[in-house]
């Protein structure tokens, strides 16, 4: 979908294949009259201050207008950040959402003393305030959670600094975002045909999986010299990242920045914990398929650049986007009508964002707030791993529309914890019709390939991304620098102990951690694996049709964060603080791992 070797501009996209950001503001003019009028809201919410000791009915209403201005906020930040995402070069768009930035920045600092003066007030007159006011029922777990984490919000003036410094403390994320995605110039190199292509974010992934291992090689290694150049500077923001994470974690009295990030959503530390150790203790599953793939790529040298190309040669399944769609429908079938109905309007109604384009943001993902659609941002390739992105964003917004379908807005979102599961649920329940549905074996070994390489991509590669980001941590915390020569060395050791004497150690590969976004994130990387292996266990549920199985899926989808991310689980059907359904997405890896041995072997592969 690009315009002969070069990427379109925005303006020549046809609007079928944009989001329609018009249901949110017709105009950027609309835009800023809301944030005028936001402005104006966070202002009085500030005037507030000190009266939540005024009784039940006051306590309400700070409780109201404190919500009130977070949901103006929402489509203001929603519709600039987006319009910013889809051509991140375009000045305007750069200054709008430098603007919703900054009015973050300004909500935050006239709210800071909101939790401070909720702490201060003893537990029995909360509890005679709920028992005087009967619109504050509906409250009560909001409540409860921000009760919950009493010990670690400081004084209201104290708050209120650190909420004004917080967009000068993440501004290292945002350098890495606009260095990233907007000023970095990639070199070109030669495509499938021998023509020359322009590398980007997404033409990466793509040339990785080409079969020309000439075409792979000269990819990683071009990709890597432009961040080995700047590494210095990648590592810059990366350690300032870091530091702002553990120096939030101090002021606030936690023990450590995990224990801060995990403690936003209530998980215990063990559940991050065990993930590790029970990944590390199955790494000679992964080890065993990187040694057939070595065997069957016929290398004598596997390198990093051989690990995401079909080990069976040839794609034998590939999707336009239109094919896409229609495989999306028929995989996700055993979600039922209510499932299949939310899909429809995600085509229908424009929520899909789907051309690569000039300057627009790399990757994938789904966004949205509580008065908005919940938007899909792609940057679309023909293959079968991006039909898997696209079911994977679409589990992220149907999730989203549930909720908000169901939810008042105080509980109208849901936790990063629970977001993961319901997109990699979706995932491997494409997976089953795709097996279910592919007789060539020759497919069938290239579906295998497929969800083998997820399943390494989403849980081991992850987990690799969470020990690392909990490495670089806990040096921080101990006052050593994290300098580029000190991460790359220590990313290459721990990246060669999960792929094993297999893979060769290539020397672009340390500086990996140079371009993962998600390095910024503050403990975000976890939740993909530990979602899958959620997900795994939700998926088998669904797909043997264990009584009651999809009425408890489509009941968490729209539980939102009505109750804490672990109780929510549990109803559903899976207990994540038991490392059980991590041992049981392992063996459903080894199972599929002996499935595609059979398949090779009847190949005679």
């Amino acid at each position: 979908m690009s315009t002969g070797n070069r990427l379109p501009n925005r303006e020549e996209v046809s609007d079928a294949l944009t989001w329609d950001l018009t249901v949110i503001f017709e105009s950027d003019e609309e835009w800023e009259s809301k944030i005028k009028e936001t402005e104006v809201k966070v202002k009085e919410v500030a005037a507030l201050q000190g009266t939540l000791n005024d009784g039940a009915d006051a306590f309400h209403n700070v409780l109201v207008s404190l919500l009130d201005v977070f949901r103006s906020f929402g489509s203001i930040y929603v519709y600039s950040h987006l319009k910013n995402d889809q051509d991140t070069s375009n000045g305007t768009y750069q200054a709008m959402n430098d603007r919703a930035r900054l009015l973050a920045t300004k909500a935050g600092e006239a709210t800071s003393w909101f939790e401070p003066e909720l702490l201060s007030l003893s537990e029995e007159t909360v509890s005679a305030y709920f028992e005087k006011n009967d619109s504050l029922s509906q409250y009560k777990h909001y409540v409860d959670q921000l009760t919950a984490n009493r010990e670690h919000v400081l004084s209201a003036e104290m708050e209120a600094l650190l909420a004004g410094a917080s967009d000068i403390l993440s501004a290292s994320s945002q350098t890495f975002s606009v260095l990233n995605n907007a000023d970095l110039t990639f070199p070109k190199v030669k495509g499938e045909n021998g023509e020359e292509v322009q590398l980007s974010h997404g033409m990466y992934g793509e040339l990785l999986e080409s079969t020309n291992r000439d075409v792979r090689e000269e990819a990683f290694k071009k990709m890597y010299e432009v961040y080995e150049g700047l590494k210095n500077t990648f590592a810059s923001t990366l350690s300032a990242n870091v530091k702002n994470h553990n120096y939030q974690a101090n002021v606030h009295k936690f023990d450590s920045a995990r224990q801060r990030a995990l403690s936003a959503n209530h998980i215990p530390e063990a559940v991050h914990e065990t993930l590790i150790d029970v990944v590390n203790d199955h790494l000679h599953l992964l080890h065993r398929y990187m040694d057939l793939r070595k065997k069957l790529l016929n290398v004598d040298e596997l390198h990093m650049y051989d690990l995401y190309t079909p080990i069976t040669g040839e794609a034998s399944l590939k999707y336009t986007y239109d094919e896409a769609k229609e495989e999306t429908f028929k995989g996700l079938a055993p979600l039922g009508d209510e499932y299949h109905n939310v899909l429809e309007q995600a085509f229908n109604n424009r929520w899909i964002d789907v051309v690569e384009n000039k300057g627009k943001r790399s990757g994938a993902y789904s966004s949205g707030d509580y008065d908005t659609n919940p938007y899909i941002l792609l940057n679309w390739h023909d293959s079968l791993n991006h039909l898997y992105t696209l079911v994977h964003e679409l589990g992220h917004s149907a999730h989203s529309y549930f909720t908000r379908e169901t939810q008042p807005y105080v509980y109208g979102d849901y936790s990063i914890f629970l977001a993961e599961i319901a997109s990699t649920t979706n995932e491997n329940i494409l997976t089953d019709h795709l097996l279910n549905t592919t007789t060539d074996p020759k497919a069938r070994a290239y579906v295998l390939n497929h969800y083998l390489d997820g399943f390494k991509g989403t849980v081991f590669r992850q987990t690799q991304f969470a020990e690392f980001e909990h490495f670089m941590h806990k040096e921080a915390a101990k006052g050593i620098p994290l300098t580029a020569d000190h991460l790359s060395e220590n990313y290459a050791a721990i990246n060669h102990k999960y792929y094993g004497e297999s893979v060769e150690k290539d020397p672009e590969i340390e500086f990996e951690w140079a371009r993962i976004p998600h390095f910024y994130y503050n403990y975000y990387v976890y939740q993909y694996s530990t979602g899958f292996c959620a997900a795994t266990a939700l998926a088998d549920k669904i797909l043997n049709k264990e009584e009651g199985a999809l009425e408890q899926y489509l009941n968490y989808l729209k539980s939102g964060s009505s109750d804490f991310p672990i109780e929510v689980m549990k109803k559903a059907g899976v207990d994540m603080t038991n490392k059980s359904y991590i041992e049981k997405a392992m063996k459903v890896f080894e199972e599929r791992l002996n499935e595609l041995e059979a398949v090779l072997k009847e190949l005679n592969l």
